[in-house]
């Protein structure tokens, strides 16, 4: 099936009826499976028969999901999790152990950060923060062995990009795996996998949802390593994603690019109305001609994605002001979602990084993230540019 092009796999890749014969894909609502025999149990848990033993193992509503992300990914194989924070959790915590070494992009999402940070160092992993669009550090950083590369890009919540094609060919000289978070780059714009990178991670929760009703995470990659230590962490220590969800997921992919594609749109016209606005300082959106890396955008990416993060001169008391005059756009710490929201990522999202960790990646006080919905975009131009002309009132 993997011939057939994006739009048809998001319909159609692993559909499994039932003996029932329905349309929409059936929901398997069970924690366990019952067995004919004592034997058949013991056989299945020996691993000599394929079948499914208990939800937290697998569950066939999740393996749809499971498939259908797999096949537009291009991946050998994915696992689904109980959210995207599980996702990257477990994607580094199968790779790495004590005395192994990980290289990471500065520029992340505040819970992948605390990861990186403070637990796995805990662990004995070593850490090393690199600045993304720079491709000497990465060069000086991965110039000694190394077990894992990290990174988001675009980045949440500055837009710095990462050149996917270069890191990959530094990190595995280096003997590293690379993981990437491709959730502001999204499955519709961006295939890193097809630029050498070995793991791509998600939160579903964003655009395959998309639409602020269930979490979700998944891991795509090799086979032996999701089946292996992928698998094995999921089963043991329980992040497992919900049937339910899993559903929900599934039905998000068949709508997926429509959406994110008319998000992108819209977010290309709220960013060139903001950069022209005087109170608006800066303006990042990596589709803008102005974005450092646009050229970079242009070749690694067909879209510009959903998000469009931008800076006020005024501070926190200026970015609050511009957020409680808004009516339109919602306050949400979430993005990729149908209805447009706004962030203030010093004082929620990024906040556990602390000051000095914000500063280094460009996280001031008066930074906001836009995630552009489906509303009209003009709509959402009007609101902005309104909320723009109170926000000292």
């Amino acid at each position: 099936m993997n011939d057939l092009s994006p739009d048809t796999l998001a319909v159609r890749a692993g559909l499994a009826r039932s003996g029932f014969e329905e349309t929409a894909e059936a929901l398997y609502l069970t924690s366990g499976f019952v067995y004919a025999t004592a034997e058949e149990a013991e056989a299945a848990f020996k691993g000599d028969v394929d079948r499914y033993v208990y939800s937290r193992y697998g569950n066939p509503t999740v393996a749809v999901f499971e498939e259908r992300l797999r096949a537009l990914e291009g991946a050998e194989a994915c696992m689904a999790t109980g959210s995207g924070m599980g996702a990257v959790f477990t994607a580094l915590a199968a790779l790495l152990g004590n005395g192994d070494r990980v290289v990471a992009a500065r520029g992340l999402f505040g819970s992948c950060f605390v990861i990186l940070d403070e637990i796995l160092p805990r662990w004995g992993v070593e850490t090393v923060f690199v600045d993304g669009p720079d491709l000497d550090q990465w060069r000086q950083a991965l110039s000694q062995p190394t077990t894992a590369v990290f990174f988001e890009t675009p980045s949440n919540p500055m837009q710095e990009l990462v050149d996917i094609a270069a890191v990959c060919e530094l990190a595995h000289a280096a003997g590293a795996q690379v993981v990437v978070d491709n959730v502001f780059g999204t499955p519709v714009f961006s295939r890193p996998l097809d630029l050498g990178a070995d793991i791509v991670v998600y939160s579903a929760t964003k655009h395959i949802d998309g639409q602020g009703r269930v979490l979700g995470g998944a891991i795509l990659g090799p086979a032996d390593y999701i089946d292996g230590p992928v698998q094995n962490l999921i089963r043991h220590t329980g992040p497992s994603m919900s049937p339910f969800n899993a559903w929900v997921l599934v039905k998000g992919l068949e709508t997926m690019r429509l959406r994110v594609e008319q998000q992108a749109r819209s977010a290309l016209v709220v960013a060139e109305a903001l950069q022209a606005h005087p109170a608006v300082r800066t303006v990042w959106y990596p589709f803008l001609a102005s974005h450092p890396q646009y050229d970079l955008a242009r070749r690694q990416m067909s879209g510009g994605g959903t998000v469009v993060t931008f800076e006020l001169d005024g501070g926190k008391a200026e970015a609050f002001a511009l957020m409680n005059a808004l009516q339109l756009v919602d306050i949400s710490n979430n993005l990729g979602d149908s209805k447009s929201l706004i962030t203030h990522p010093a004082t929620t999202t990024h906040r556990r990084m602390g000051e000095e960790a914000r500063l280094a990646i460009g996280i001031t006080d008066g930074v906001l993230r836009i995630s552009v919905g489906l509303e009209d975009a003009e709509d959402l131009v009007a609101d902005i540019t309104r909320a723009l002309g109170q926000r000292l009132r």
